[in-house]
This record gives structure tokens, sequence and C-alpha cells, in this order.
């Protein structure tokens, strides 16, 4: 094994949905790490075969009774999207052998295209993970403190951050290029590239496509293709608003995060830490990096949760709420840029608590609140709510 390679969070899950599926697919943005881990976790167990190669992909499409017959058991197929033909092949594979569970490994950059390729072909067959940026329990302690600033991406960490704004630049043309032209078939590149730069910018904010197209000059129905494809490429994701029992005056607009705050941070000019925490953008990044956290998590440890958040129009806030099926529980949470916790910012919480608690739950709930913030130490309660330190929260200490 690779003296650098950084234990993943996510390496129990995925070998226990390998004892459970004939097939499992690991998706995540490009650069995440998943080859990385594959080839230092599961080789020389499996076979590793990457699509992007072209002859490989060649074999399979001239021969491909013979590429199956060469690649039929516990193989890695790195980057299947380049090769949607593989699917059906695979499905008649584990149909003939359906008992014989963690055959392939499947692994794919756009979500979008795996999902429509797995559902075509292999419904049923395969288990579905998803590999993000580091966790802060996955970086080196001495470089955790960089991570709000420059990233999660495992090579940028793993160097020590050096040449970061190289890395971000490289890492944006090379997506908007390669991905966004050779696989959505995106007109116009730069009002694309522009729309990822305003998202930036509105980042812990409610999305108006109606405004980003007025802004950016196109249609709505284009910006929301384009959020879409935002979302498959897992650059953003959304974060839809809570409703359930709490009445019908709600925002209905979902919020926009990036998966990676050093992203963010690149695209709106940010270098420093003074910059980021003096400047306006400190408090949306630091919620932005909080709920990041705390789905990356989720979806490393195979957890059912739902992330949502609620506004109403009378201005009660609060800026998460984590459902977890598996533990029954419903978590609301407020995230505040701060050192020092207040009382009437754990006000919305201690409302929204009384009306679910009022609510007969089926099944029966465990309702909690947070104040998550910046401060060393986790504060007092107030009435009822836990004043935590975000790294003990995003740890789930």
């Amino acid at each position: 094994m690779n003296n650098n390679f950084q234990k993943r969070n996510i390496e129990s899950t995925l070998k226990r949905y390998l004892g459970l599926f004939p097939a499992v697919a690991l998706t995540g943005p490009r650069q995440s790490g998943k080859s990385t881990l594959l080839r230092e976790v599961f080789t020389p167990e499996y076979t590793y075969l990457t699509l992007d190669d072209p002859i490989a992909v060649d074999h399979l499409r001239e021969d491909p009774r013979g590429f199956m017959k060469k690649y039929h058991e516990r193989i890695i197929f790195d980057e299947a999207q380049k090769a949607p033909e593989l699917f059906n092949y695979l499905k008649i594979e584990i149909d003939n052998d359906r008992n014989n569970y963690g055959k392939f490994i499947i692994t794919g950059s756009s979500q979008f295209n795996m999902i429509k390729d797995i559902t075509e072909s292999l419904a049923g067959r395969v288990g579905s993970l998803s590999l993000l940026p580091f966790e802060y329990n996955e970086i080196p302690a001495k470089n955790r403190e960089k991570q709000i600033l420059l990233g999660s991406y495992p090579e940028l960490v793993m160097r020590g951050f050096t040449g970061t704004k190289e890395w971000y630049s490289s890492y944006i043309t090379h997506y908007v290029e390669r991905d966004v032209r050779s696989l959505y078939n995106v007109g116009n590149l730069r009002d694309f590239q522009r729309l990822l730069f305003l998202l930036a910018a509105r980042c812990a904010q409610e999305l108006n496509m109606s405004e980003l197209a007025s802004e950016i000059g196109v249609s709505v129905k284009t910006i929301k293709s384009w959020i879409s494809i935002l979302e498959a490429s897992y650059i953003i994701f959304l974060l839809n608003p809570y409703h359930k029992n709490l009445g019908k005056r709600i925002v209905k607009r979902p919020k926009i995060y990036f998966y990676d705050t050093g992203v963010i941070c690149f695209l709106t000019g940010i270098t420093s830490p003074e910059l980021l925490n003096n400047g306006p953008l400190g408090g949306p990044v630091f919620e932005n990096y909080v709920i990041a956290e705390t789905l990356k998590r989720a979806k490393h440890t195979g957890q059912n949760v739902s992330l949502f958040y609620f506004r109403s129009n009378l201005g009660i806030e609060v800026d998460l709420i984590i459902q977890n099926t598996d533990t029954a529980e419903l978590i609301f949470a407020e995230i505040k840029n701060t050192h020092t916790p207040r009382k009437k910012m754990v006000e919305p919480i201690i409302k929204l608590m009384k009306i679910e608690n009022e609510t007969e739950q089926i099944p029966p709930l465990k309702i909690s609140g947070v104040l998550v913030y910046r401060g060393e130490d986790n504060g007092p309660m107030y009435d009822g709510v836990s004043i935590i330190n975000y790294k003990n929260f995003i740890l789930g200490v």
C-alpha cells in the first residue's frame, strides 16, 4: 500500500455493500479519490480496468463476449460512463450468477449518466455510494484548519495545499471544457461558467432561478438545466425546505450549497482567512462548510439521512434540519459564525421543536436542537438546545 494513502471513512461501508449486492456503483466528483481508494484497498483481489483507456473500450465494442470472458469476476470498471454499453453485459453476467455478491465495482464522475445507465440496465442489482472530497477527520491534523478556505480535494490536501489557486483554475477549466461540453452539450460555456461564479457568491442562499436567468441573459429553463448538471457532477447540492407539521407559510425555494468550500473561495477571490472572516461571505461559507461536512459523513457511512432547512414568511429560520430514519431522530440546527453564543440565536429552534413535540409523530421521533458555533468548548444548554463546537458537531461527538 502507498505510504501516502489516506484511509477513507467510506471503506467499511463499501465492503459491507460488496457483501450485499452483485455490483456496487461508486460515484463522486473528479479528483475525490475514487480510483486511488479502489486501487489501494481492493487490488490485487480485484482487477482494475479504466474505461478512460480507448484500447479497453475498443475491445469491449469489437469483441464484447471476449471482453466479458476476460473481465467477469471481481473487476473494478473505472469511469464506466465512458462505455455505457457495458451495463447491458454486466446485467447478463450478474443474472447468470445472481448470488455471487461483490462481482463488480463500477465508478463514474457523472451522477446523472451513471444513474441513467444503472436504472436502464442494473436496477435491483447494484448498491450505490458516493465518495466526496475528504471529511474533516480524514485530513492530516496539521492541515485541518485550512480546510474551509482551501478545500478538501485529496491531491491538494496531501501536498499541503501548495499551488491551490493553480489547481482550482485547472480543475474548473477542465470540468467545464471536458465534462460539460462532452457529456451535456451545453451551448455557451462562458455563460455556464458565469453561473458557477454567481452561485458561489450566493452560497447558503435561496436559489432564485429567475434572477439568475435575468442576470446572465438566458431562459429560466436553461438555468434549471445547468443547475441539474452542476448537481449531477457533484459541484453543488440543494437543500429543500422542510414543511412537515410546520404549516403552509414557508419559503419553497431550495438553498444552494457547494460540496467543497475551497471552490467557493477560489471562485469569489477569497485568498486568506482574514478576507473570508471579515467579508460578507464569512457566515455563508461557514454554514456551507458545516452542512457539507454533515452530508459527507451521512453519505460515507451509508446513513439514511435527509437534510432540509426551514424559513417561514414570518422570518422564522433554521439553517439545518437533519432527519435520520435509521435512528428515528429529528435534529434542528442553527449554524453561527461566532465564538459567542446568545440565547436569541436558538429561539427559532425552540419554536419549531415545540411545534414538532406537540404533533403526533408516526413513528415517534427523538427531537433535539443544537446551536453550532466556533467556540472552543461546548456551551450551556438554552431551553433544551445544546451549544456545540462545530468540530464536535461534524465529527458526531
